[in-house]
């Protein structure tokens, strides 16, 4: 079964555009409406998601399900804000969502994994569902779980780090970085987290597991804005092949690199700053 009506609003991004009342902040959450579900899609770091979907008109109270792509606190740390209004909530989640994750750069290294512990999260009436695998969620609504490194162009970030089980931090390897897929009539929507997994291994196992059902939209953070040239050239010269009809990039772009994918993409890009809104019937 496709999903009919649906709306995707952006309610926290790093940029704003419009109406007036709404905050912008270093981190991603879109909620998203069909005729049969409501989800809210990652939770921003907590600043602007309940003014942002107030001003917004999307009723944090009426969810059925949050979802969250990765453990990172600019897409978690707004669920204790979340979870008073919307109630017992279906948290999906891989299973590696937890756990101290890092930034590690020139010396220094800063905490960036979930903030809060899981059994507070749960306190406040979160049930984490935990998933790696491939996962339908509901009737034309897919969670992907892990996807495979398979693009030799698509490499980890050496500067994201996870704590192991010696309590020594390592390369991340991210495996938790997961995209949500609704099937509408137009063809499949991925909403992306970070995409730290490679925009176009994503891309590629999405096809694989659904075949016969082209991509129509993607929207989300892309983490090109850290991608090298030869990257980055690659992944352009790959996603073109896709013919996507709609590449609303965000987030872990940037500025740079998403100015680099509008003159490379023309008018099937566009940005997606809080309060962008897009509609498929």
């Amino acid at each position: 079964m496709l999903q009919k009506n649906i709306e995707l609003t952006v309610l926290c991004e790093n940029s704003v555009a419009g109406p007036f009342g709404l905050i912008g902040e270093h981190g991603w959450a879109v909620g998203i409406t069909t005729s049969s579900i409501r989800i809210l899609f990652d939770t921003g770091q907590g600043f602007g998601i309940l003014q942002n979907s107030e001003v917004l008109d999307f009723d944090l109270s009426k969810i059925n399900a949050i979802v969250l792509s990765h453990g990172h606190y600019d897409h978690c740390s707004g669920l204790p804000l979340v979870l008073p209004l919307s109630g017992k909530t279906d948290v999906y989640i891989h299973e590696q969502g937890f756990g101290r994750r890092c930034h590690r750069y020139k010396g220094t290294v800063r905490d960036i994994g979930i903030r809060d512990q899981q059994s507070s999260l749960e306190s406040l009436g979160a049930h984490f569902i935990f998933n790696k695998d491939f996962t339908k969620i509901t009737e034309g609504i897919y969670l992907s779980g892990e996807i495979p490194r398979v693009n030799s162009h698509e490499k980890s970030d050496p500067r994201l780090v996870r704590e192991d089980a010696s309590k020594e931090l390592s390369l991340d390897p991210l495996l938790d970085d997961q995209t949500l897929i609704i099937d509408s009539k137009e063809g499949l929507i991925l909403l992306l987290g970070c995409a730290h997994a490679g925009l176009i291994n994503i891309l590629q196992y999405v096809q694989q597991k659904l075949p016969e059902r082209p991509i129509h939209t993607i929207i989300g953070g892309t983490h090109l804005g850290f991608a090298g040239d030869e990257q980055f050239t690659a992944t352009v010269d790959a996603l073109h092949s896709f013919d996507i009809k709609c590449l609303a990039a965000s987030h872990c772009t940037g500025l740079e690199r998403g100015a680099e994918l509008a003159k490379s993409f023309g008018s099937t890009f566009r940005f997606a700053p809080v309060g962008t809104k897009i509609n498929i019937p």
